[in-house]
């Protein structure tokens, strides 16, 4: 059913995309004209963080790494699409190759806070319900998107925190991991960068050439990043996640936008929203959810509604940042303000699209 409908052009200007050949790693932003031919539905679309990524800040080997992980996290997700598994299948098991990657902000990979630890935050939604879960601040959960949808459909709650989380994980037989998991060379170099820069005022260290000489990709403190997925299945719901190891050196148990829905993820029977950026100015602007009250009451495309926030609404606030937007007729929108955004499209037929710069 999924490969008999068409996905209608999309401005590539504001970050969309589409796929057209069997296998793609770039995102052209070429506009197409009106009234071109359709393309294949998009039924799976992820990012893997927005913020300072240049050419010149990954080495060709590290720029193919997160090429091939956005598309395993693609692949997978769209296997359960396949199976015929509903889209929070999708959403979960895409976010799940994130979270265990160390290239990307959330699980494995989270920066960590002040003290030198990873707090993480989730939250998974089901557009064809409305219900929601998510969970903040936790220490030892290897998943986090995992334990925000047993919150939603093994609880009455909506968020867990920290401690209170970890319990509920216990009591639902989710395994505790040692903290010790989440805590990563490359993290530490630049939490200790960041402390010392603040130490000197603001001052600029050698780091980025170590990292280099490591192979890391160069740390940037403007860097917000996050993960996330939006799915379309065979029956037409969505649904949208998201998973963040938050800012890095943040400090009093800080939250952002990734687990509070209608700011970092929302979904319902028209869009799936899933977001990545400044958090504060996320949740200030209750991003993923205008963007769907805006598709709803103005009528307006998915894409049209995604460019009007990030390229509008946030640039006016000064908020950095992307967007994931999928409708229920598998139109994608990826706008982004900022260098670049890791990011991926897969449609009926496993056409596989990804991007990170303004290609």
């Amino acid at each position: 059913m999924l490969s008999a409908l068409r996905l209608l052009p999309v401005l590539a200007l504001f970050g969309c995309a589409s796929a057209a050949q069997p296998t793609r790693t770039a995102m052209s932003d070429a506009t197409p004209p009106t009234g071109q031919p359709a393309e294949l539905k998009i039924v799976l679309v992820i990012h893997g963080g927005a913020g300072v990524i240049t050419r010149e800040g990954l080495t060709p080997e590290i720029e193919a790494q997160y090429r091939a992980e956005l598309t395993r996290a693609l692949q997978t997700g769209y296997a359960a699409i396949q199976q015929g598994k509903p889209s929070l299948d999708a959403v979960e098991a895409a976010i799940r190759v994130m979270e265990d990657s160390p290239l990307f902000n959330a699980g494995k990979g989270a920066v960590l806070t002040h003290e030198g630890t990873a707090e993480l935050d989730a939250s998974i939604m089901d557009g064809a319900t409305l219900r929601a879960g998510a969970v903040a601040g936790v220490k030892r959960i290897q998943n986090p998107i995992a334990l925000a949808r047993l919150v939603m459909e093994k609880s009455p709650h909506v968020m867990l925190t920290g401690d209170g989380a970890e319990a509920f994980a216990t009591e639902q037989g989710v395994a505790l991991v040692d903290p010790a998991y989440f805590i990563l060379e490359k993290r530490r170099l630049q939490l200790k960068k960041m402390q010392d820069d603040e130490a000197a005022g603001g001052g600029h260290s050698s780091l980025g050439i170590e990292f280099q000489e490591r192979g890391y990709s160069v740390p940037d403190e403007r860097k917000w990043g996050t993960v996330g997925a939006v799915a379309l299945d065979h029956d037409g719901h969505l649904a949208a996640g998201t998973s963040t190891g938050g800012m890095m050196n943040k400090r009093f148990g800080r939250v952002g936008d990734s687990p509070i829905i209608g700011a970092g993820t929302y979904a319902d029977s028209l869009c799936g929203v899933s977001a990545t950026g400044h958090g504060e100015f996320f949740i200030r602007a209750g991003v993923a959810r205008d963007i769907a009250a805006r598709m709803a009451y103005l009528h307006q495309s998915v894409g049209d509604a995604a460019r009007d926030v990030v390229m509008g609404k946030l640039v006016q606030m000064h908020g950095d940042g992307g967007v994931i937007a999928l409708d229920r007729e598998g139109h994608a929108a990826m706008p982004f303000n900022t260098p670049g955004m890791y990011r991926g499209t897969i449609d009926a037929d496993g056409h596989v699209t990804v991007g990170i710069f303004r290609e």
